[in-house]
Formats: structure tokens, sequence, C-alpha cells
């Protein structure tokens, strides 16, 4: 991968859940009722959330990812017979209140300072982007929030990563993606995107198409990429 500043980007599109928005932070704060579960619910929950996401997609039957999320969590908490009342209820309202990463917002500011336009695209529907966004006060650091819902595809489809390129007015080599997920990295780079690759967790590379032209283990380490 590049150790290059980039150059001639024009704006920076970030996924959501996973690389903004702490997906964990749901399932962490109903830790009294998970006790020992805690781990195998989040991690349940998420894998289902996204194979749903992917096998609707290739079926050719969707949903929006609110209902997904919610067949997600049923079959989390059957699988790990987590049957307290309300428990249910409680974390999908969580859902919509997930915590940002302790660096985002200086990120955010710091990119727009450069003279970036910032943005998200995610597989969230519009109410749930919108209801993060506004609970974690960030709107004003975004020039726009995408919902796959106006493509009718989850991500990695290519008509998802293409309708920020139409909402932004920018042809995708002017565009740096940004994502904690290994796969949704893969897929952007191989749709022509330039790509940082925002590893977390310290996953191995993908054997998908594409190759992210960076790697970094936080969203803090942009500044640097772009000589800043």
């Amino acid at each position: 991968m590049s150790n290059l500043p980039l150059q001639g980007i024009q704006a920076c599109v970030f996924d959501a859940y996973g690389t903004l928005f702490d997906y964990a932070s749901a399932a962490s704060r109903c830790r009294d009722a998970l006790g020992d579960k805690f781990d195998s619910l989040n991690s349940l929950w998420r894998r289902k959330q996204l194979e749903y996401s992917w096998l609707r997609a290739l079926q050719g039957v969707h949903a929006d990812f609110w209902q997904v999320t919610g067949d997600a969590l049923d079959f989390a908490m059957d699988s790990l017979e987590l049957k307290e009342a309300g428990l249910r209820e409680r974390l999908m309202a969580l859902y919509l209140e997930l915590e940002v990463f302790p660096e985002v917002r200086n990120t955010l500011t710091r990119l727009r300072e450069l003279g970036l336009k910032t943005a998200i695209l995610s597989n969230g529907s519009p109410s749930m982007l919108s209801a993060i966004v506004e609970y974690n006060g960030i709107d004003h650091l975004l020039d726009g929030v995408f919902s796959i819902e106006d493509a009718g595809v989850y991500k990695p489809h290519p008509k998802a990563y293409e309708l920020a390129c139409q909402r932004l007015g920018f042809g995708r080599q002017k565009i740096l993606f940004l994502s904690a997920n290994g796969w949704d990295a893969y897929a952007a780079s191989a749709f022509g995107m330039h790509v940082v690759w925002c590893n977390r967790h310290g996953q191995p590379p993908e054997r998908l198409p594409g190759r992210p032209d960076f790697e970094v283990q936080s969203l803090a380490e942009l500044s640097a990429i772009f000589g800043a």
C-alpha cells in the first residue's frame, strides 16, 4: 500500500457503521442484561446483519437496513436464548444512538479545514442515519448523508458507490472512500475510488478484487496521508 500523500482528492466519503459509529456501543450499554453473552451477541448480531444485506441483494428481495438489523438481532437473540422482556426494543433503540469513535469529530473538522467535502455513504436507511448523525451532533461536519436506499441495493454493489459520485458531482478518482470494513474498502477500490481501510482490529488483507491505497488503525491518521 502507498505511503505517498494523496493528490487531487475533492471529497472524503465515510462508511458509517464500524467506521464513524461504534456498533458495539448498543450492546455495551446493555451489559446488565447480556452478562457474559455480550461478546457473542455483539458479534453474531453484526455478522447476521451483514449476511442478510448481502443475501437480500443476491436474491433481489430488498428490505431496508432497519428491518435487516432487527431480523439479525432476532436471530442472534434466539441463538443465544436471550429472552428478557424489553431487551430487543432496548437494543434496537440504542442502535439509533451509537456513539462515534473518539477521533471522529476532530478528523471531520480537520478535513473540512483542508477544503475537502465530507459525506457518509451507508447501508443504513435514511431515518437511521438521520437519527445517529443528529444524536452525535455531527451534521454540521458533513456535506451529505447518503443511504443506499436511493440506489436500491446494498454495498458492495457498484451502484451503491456510484451514488456518492452522483450526489457529490465528482468522478470516482476525486473521492477518497474510508471504511473499517475490509470487504467494503476493497469493493470501493475495485469500483475505482481511492480508499483508506481503517483496519481497527488488525485483520489480514481480504482476498477480493481491489486494493486500498492506505491502511490505518485510526481515522486520526488521515492528516498524515494528506501531508498535513
